[in-house]
């Protein structure tokens, strides 16, 4: 009888070390996620995703074959991640837990989620310099918004359009600097306002909007979205139907599935299906760290444009706003808007400005979303 195949796992480690490297990462991820709670519904998953891949044989990633089955993550990433049912499906449930109210009751927030969008570009001119393509410095640069459906999203659709294969490596990137928010933007929030700036109060309670306003919104939103920027308009438009299942207070079953029990499905496959793209042979690559760098830079680009922004109108509205509240216009929906507050309590005990955070990390939201239909409608004419 034939014993070797028992001993094939020692074997596959043996030969290509880089699998021990990964795994290694997976476990420091789980650390992050479980004993340090970074974000833990995205570093469990892709924790989780990243050491199953790295596994001798990669039987879980394995492609299917003619009279083969393939891994189960394999058809996790041909028919959920790489059709872009998955990032839609988040953006659904985004929708459904979003309450405008915070943008709506002070307008000007919008533009501080705008503001935010200056990584996405700093992001692309670098990667462009660096010698990515067009199409793949489009994907590095969303990850500057810290947006991981938007991400996921735009990396497919560059592909579709001649870019390489790197879904996996931006997918990660910003799913991992989305759960690292509350370690990257507060240096950069310190770095950029004076204590006197962080200790400004605002007004502890939003403005009252009105149910016929908040239910118009996303209709408007959507429609509006979907004339300007209609390459936008699956990712904005699966927004606002969340949101309208959530405003109309008619259909609260359909609501609560979507916050609850639809999301935490799509979460849980999303976070284990990105980890999978991660096997060593194609994450342990220069061009893999160099859009880890480059990702982490628009991310620090974003917070710092929606600081400086913040800081503007500190000044023209006679010291009124908190300049800290740019920071949330990143699309780290909530998590940015908690380390806004964690900063002013910081600064000041009794500061309460989460409500006004939230405002500009809607619009972040927003705003990434309308960059990435931007830049998919541009690329294929920048390219020819």
């Amino acid at each position: 009888m034939d014993w070797s195949g028992l001993y094939e796992g020692f074997k596959g480690l043996g030969t290509d070390p880089g699998t021990i490297a990964m795994i290694a990462i997976g476990l420091v991820l789980l650390y992050l996620g479980i004993a340090k709670r970074f974000e833990p519904l995205l570093l469990i998953g892709i924790g989780t995703g990243v050491i199953l891949a790295n596994l001798p044989l990669g039987e879980l990633i394995k492609p299917a074959s003619e009279g083969q089955v393939g891994g189960l993550m394999y058809y996790f990433q041909k028919y959920l991640l790489e059709t872009e049912i998955i990032p839609l499906l988040i953006f659904l449930g985004l929708g459904a837990l979003t309450d405008f109210e915070p943008m709506l009751s002070y307008p000007y927030t919008l533009v501080l989620g705008a503001a935010a969008q200056l990584g996405v570009f700093v992001a692309l001119l670098g990667a462009v310099a660096l010698g990515f393509s067009l199409q793949d410095s489009s994907a590095i640069g969303i990850i500057g918004g810290a947006d991981g459906p938007t991400t996921i999203y735009v990396a497919t659709k560059m592909r579709e359009m001649g870019g390489t294969d790197i879904l996996g490596a931006v997918a990660v990137a910003a799913y991992s600097y989305m759960a690292l928010v509350p370690l990257i933007q507060p240096p950069i929030i310190r770095l950029l306002t004076t204590k006197e700036e962080r200790m400004v109060r605002m007004p502890y309670s939003t403005k009252p909007v009105s149910k016929r306003t908040k239910i118009i919104f996303p209709i408007a939103l959507a429609i509006v979205a979907g004339i300007i920027v209609p390459h936008a308009a699956p990712l904005i438009g699966m927004f606002a139907f969340g949101n309208i299942l959530r405003e109309s207070l008619v259909v609260e079953r359909l609501s609560s599935t979507a916050q609850n029990e639809l999301m935490n499905i799509v979460t849980i496959i999303l976070g284990i299906t990105v980890g999978s793209t991660m096997p060593a042979d194609v994450f342990l690559r220069v061009k893999t760290i160099e859009i880890f760098l480059l990702g982490l830079v628009a991310f620090m680009f974003a917070t710092a444009g929606g600081v400086l922004l913040g800081k503007l109108m500190y000044r023209l509205s006679g010291k009124k706003v908190n300049p800290m509240i740019g920071a949330a216009g990143v699309s780290a929906v909530p998590m940015s808007a908690r380390v806004v507050q964690k900063e002013a309590t910081r600064a000041d005990p009794g500061n309460f400005v989460l409500m006004h955070a939230m405002g500009p990390n809607v619009a972040g939201v927003i705003g990434t979303a309308t960059a990435a239909g931007v830049l998919i409608a541009l690329v294929p004419s920048l390219v020819d």
